[in-house]
């Protein structure tokens, strides 16, 4: 079957939303996990879900709540109650790293709300009932008294993960690892201007639209760019090894040399230029010749 036969035989994502029974937020994110399978978009275009994948899901039993339990999220409260423990214990597991969060938003007061996914909440609390009581373990007292909070870079770790998940393309997985990193630190490692051009142009959205103000942008920003001196350089050496993989397939576009581009002009140049003096030469002949006649 081609790509086109393929597309007309499957659903732009509302419709498979819909269709599904789900949340354009909660079928957005049942794609960036692998829960609902995409194909591409006929001549470029957005990726689709096929009508099969469609059958497929609402084949499975207890549909859709099934489907929908994988893509709950929950917050600090809510995830707290879930597994049975304070919100004070789930923050210190969260800013630990024993939670990793799958979105965030912010709220009234610009503050960072993060959201995990209940079914990992659930899984973990089965797997690991000794942190969920008692003491917390000197190791983990230590991160928390030097001030550590790796809910930021956790999140990004993943949403870097689930980015270079939807493509192979070198220079698109090199553009999104250049997604953490500061221009400065892209700078270094991408050192042509038209490789970090393409970078710029190939580079996904870690998260869906910005907010207005300036002063939310501001703290969203912070939360995008690794801040951690390990985070960075681990980020730099994945980039570096990206590029290395993206030049071997193809160059980063580039114009043309500039005596090739005066080359392309150079015709249409002469031809305007020898036109005009010669209609000028034949009006100064005629007005000449005119008192002898």
């Amino acid at each position: 079957m081609t790509v086109k036969e393929a597309a007309a035989r499957s659903l732009a994502f509302g419709r498979a939303a819909q269709a599904l029974d789900l949340k354009r937020g909660e079928f957005d994110l049942a794609v960036q996990l692998g829960h609902v399978r995409t194909t591409p978009g006929a001549s470029g275009g957005p990726p689709r879900v096929a009508q099969e994948e469609v059958d497929r899901l609402r084949s499975v039993r207890a549909f859709p709540d099934a489907l929908r339990e994988r893509v709950r999220t929950v917050g600090t409260v809510e995830g707290a109650r879930l597994i049975s423990i304070s919100p004070a214990r789930f923050t210190r597991l969260a800013r630990t790293g024993h939670f990793t969060p799958i979105r965030f938003y912010l709220n009234r007061y610009r503050a960072v709300v993060w959201l995990y996914l209940a079914e990992e909440l659930s899984e973990f609390a089965t797997d690991h009932p000794d942190l969920l009581r008692g003491r917390t373990p000197p190791a983990l007292r230590a991160v928390l008294d030097a001030g550590e909070d790796r809910r930021a870079r956790n999140w990004r770790g993943r949403r870097l993960g689930l980015l270079l998940r939807t493509t192979e393309d070198p220079w698109e997985r090199a553009a999104a690892i250049a997604s953490v990193l500061d221009p400065v630190a892209v700078a270094e490692v991408a050192a042509d201007p038209y490789e970090r051009s393409h970078l710029r142009v190939l580079r996904p959205e870690l998260v869906p639209g910005r907010p207005e103000s300036q002063a939310a942008r501001e703290v969203v920003e912070r939360l995008l760019l690794a801040d951690h001196p390990d985070e960075i350089l681990w980020h730099r050496v994945s980039l570096a090894e990206a590029l290395k993989a993206a030049r071997e397939l193809r160059p980063a576009p580039r114009p043309a040399p500039r005596a090739d581009r005066r080359a392309l002009a150079r015709p249409a140049t002469v031809t305007a230029v020898r036109r005009t003096p010669r209609g000028l030469l034949t009006r100064l002949r005629f007005r000449r010749a005119a008192p002898v006649l």
